[in-house]
């Protein structure tokens, strides 16, 4: 299935900007599905899919930041280790 770009935001969390791409593709039974890639660093990017394009910019604006905080989280344990 293809993807249609609907929009690129930066969401800023704490002073840092990560870039978010909003899609729009069709399921193969032809219902609408909204997708939200997020690049969290170089390599990492998380995926967040959902029914609406209202409830998924909910949803993306609830994990992305329980997402990075859980990384420096994640490091910060790792480095006193």
């Amino acid at each position: 299935m293809f993807r249609k770009l609907i929009e690129s935001l930066d969401l800023e969390i704490d002073g840092c900007r990560y870039q978010t791409h909003y899609f729009e593709h069709r399921t193969a039974r032809g219902a609408r599905r909204f997708s939200c890639e997020v690049l969290i660093a170089v390599g990492h990017r998380i995926i967040v899919d959902d029914d609406s394009l209202t409830s998924l910019q909910a949803k993306v604006m609830r994990v992305v930041p329980a997402t990075v905080y859980s990384r420096v989280i994640a490091r910060r344990q790792s480095a006193a280790a």
